[in-house]
């Protein structure tokens, strides 16, 4: 294979203009198609800009044009020629006016018959793509995925650096500590027996760095959590965490508005975002959409029929009511077209695999309306209930009865997958939505136990704080979610300062007072020496990059992901590691029962 000697990069592919018609040049990239037209030879040459054109006709020498007859896809080359306009324009591309011609040619490296064609990556399987991940990160889509993400990372630091933040790293090995998921353990050589833990956030680093002084913090951080895949899940993943003293929570989310606006418009150019975004109880976008990350592009909110359903002879309905529950429905406009008897059998199967009993309907496709329940009905309670939430022909109506909690979640979900396939979600709108007054407690119906909603530094609100031993329901903290068309962007909150507090809840989560010295003695104490007020929150990157790119999954703005069971296929990570590095860590693994 040839060499660089005496060649140096003056252009990248993708950056060449008209304007650079008549200048010399030198590239380097992997040819992605060679067309050999007999006296003619094209070959378009890609890197992470994008491609152009090399042309090589009668005039060029020879052997060049030997050369390059042998060229195949994913060689890597070295050209040098000059730029001219082409005679044939490409308009999809955006060097699609000019070409290079060629007076210098080496091939620098020679590849094989890759397993599959980088153009057509998107019609691969995941489990071929992510075995030869190096090879799908050449697809201009991937490829521009992964420069945005650099982009957002870049954006991000100016705009914090700009507004008086020190980016401070945290350590990565740290002490286990509850924060909602899994920890990932690393065995100390040094301390058989013991056990780091990867940071699922920074958390108490970033309030420890308040307490010595550093008032604005913030890190791309690398956090780590051994839980269950989704798509919009990845078990190490980075948040842009800040952290700042002397604020209240609307100083935390101006901060974070003035970041989105920047982004966002330095991104994509969407420049007309106004701040302050609109805000949303936590309590009325679980009313209004079953979620507490409400995508607000469309309507079809959740209404409540309860008071309606009790006074029926419907005992699916009277007995959810009577039993402390509700009774709740969303209309669907113009969607008795798409809902045939057999789609809403598929959607109310959906609904059960999500805890739901059943699904009841109305659906107006012809004259009269048909309902699966108006044997149950009075004409004139179907006639009022139809009137009450404004039904017309050509609607479908769906109804769940149950816990309140419940009855919400379900429709949120069905809410979703309605829409989705009515197609009345808009495109290219950017909905940002703040969450606020969350939860302090959760009650596990599993354990019978209330724990924490978010983790345990938390403050709540200075009202609620009667509540704290009283009524735990009635607790809210001051905890906010960012949330973009539907997807959960951050979440923040300020912090417990006083260690008598953050002792008593620690208590209230159920945790003795050993077991508070042996996890969290030292923020406690630390907590002693005097805390300025502060708080913070940590944007999801990964999450960010996803929508900002239109992409359907973390994967796709993630260089080497991993899939569902938490493995890379291109490393083939997690492996066994020898006997000799289990000796050094005094780890003996345990054997399973069909060994």
């Amino acid at each position: 294979m040839e060499n660089i000697n005496g060649l140096k990069r003056t252009a990248y592919c993708g950056t060449l203009h008209t304007l650079d018609v008549g200048s010399p040049v030198v590239l380097f990239g992997w040819a992605q198609r060679q067309r050999d037209l007999g006296n003619l030879i094209f070959i378009d040459l890609r890197d992470r800009t994008g491609i152009v054109q090399l042309a090589f006709d009668d005039n060029t020498d020879p052997e060049i044009f030997e050369k390059a007859k042998s060229v195949r896809s994913e060689d890597v080359l070295a050209v040098r020629g000059y730029i001219r306009r082409r005679e044939s324009v490409n308009n999809d591309i955006p060097t699609g006016q000019i070409e290079v011609i060629v007076i210098e040619l080496r091939i620098l490296s020679r590849a094989q018959t890759p397993p599959f064609e980088i153009t057509k990556e998107d019609e691969v399987g995941d489990e071929t793509t992510l075995k030869y991940r190096y090879l799908a990160l050449r697809n201009e889509k991937l490829t521009k995925n992964i420069i945005m993400r650099h982009h957002i990372a870049r954006i991000a630091r100016e705009y914090f650096y700009e507004n008086d933040f020190l980016e401070i790293e945290t350590p990565m090995m740290i002490k286990s500590t509850p924060e909602g998921a899994r920890d990932y353990v690393i065995p100390s050589r040094i301390h058989n027996g013991k056990f780091y833990a990867l940071p699922q956030s920074p958390q108490i680093y970033k309030q420890l760095l308040m307490v010595a002084g550093f008032d604005r913090y913030i890190q791309l951080a690398r956090c780590f959590r051994d839980e269950d895949l989704r798509a919009d899940r990845q078990p190490e993943f980075t948040q842009i965490d800040l952290e700042m003293s002397f604020v209240d929570t609307e100083d935390i989310m101006d901060m974070a508005e003035g970041f989105i606006q920047k982004l966002m418009a330095e991104t994509i150019g969407v420049d007309d975002l106004v701040a302050p975004f609109p805000r949303m109880t936590f309590a009325e976008a679980m009313s209004k959409y079953g979620s507490d990350k409400p995508d607000t592009r469309f309507e079809m909110l959740i209404e409540d029929i309860s008071e309606w359903a009790g006074k029926t002879d419907f005992a699916v309905f009277k007995n959810a009511v009577e039993a402390g529950g509700s009774v709740k429905a969303i209309v669907a406009k113009n969607a008795a077209a798409t809902y045939s008897r057999k789609k809403i059998d598929k959607l109310t199967e959906y609904a059960k695999g999500i805890g739901a009993k059943g699904l009841a309907y109305i659906r107006w496709a012809d004259e009269a309306p048909n309902c699966s329940f108006s044997k149950f009905l009075t004409e004139l309670e179907l006639e009022q209930l139809i009137k009450d939430l404004g039904v017309e022909k050509g609607d479908c109506v769906f109804i769940i009865s149950d816990k309140t909690s419940l009855a919400l979640s379900v429709l949120g979900a069905l809410r979703l997958i309605i829409a989705k396939e009515l197609d009345i979600i808009p495109e290219n709108e950017w909905n940002f939505l703040w969450i606020t007054e969350m939860p302090f407690f959760e009650f596990d119906e599993e354990s019978g136990e209330w724990v924490a909603m978010h983790h345990p530094f938390t403050m709540p609100m200075e009202e609620c704080i009667p509540y704290l031993d009283t009524d735990k329901a009635k607790v809210r903290a001051k905890a906010f979610d960012l949330v973009l068309n539907g997807t959960e962007l951050s979440s923040g909150s300020m912090r417990i300062t006083d260690c008598e507090l953050q002792n008593k809840m620690f208590e209230l989560l159920g945790m003795e007072k050993e077991e508070i010295e042996a996890k969290f003695g030292f923020l406690v104490e630390a907590y002693k020496y005097a805390s300025p007020p502060h708080g913070g929150m940590g944007i999801g990157l990964d999450r960010l990059a996803m929508l900002i790119c239109g992409a359907d999954s973390l994967r796709d703005v993630t260089a080497f992901p991993k899939v569902q069971n938490a493995s890379e296929l291109m490393s083939g990570a997690p492996a066994v590691i020898d006997d000799i590095q289990l000796d050094e860590l005094g780890i003996e693994l345990a054997k399973k029962e069909d060994e």
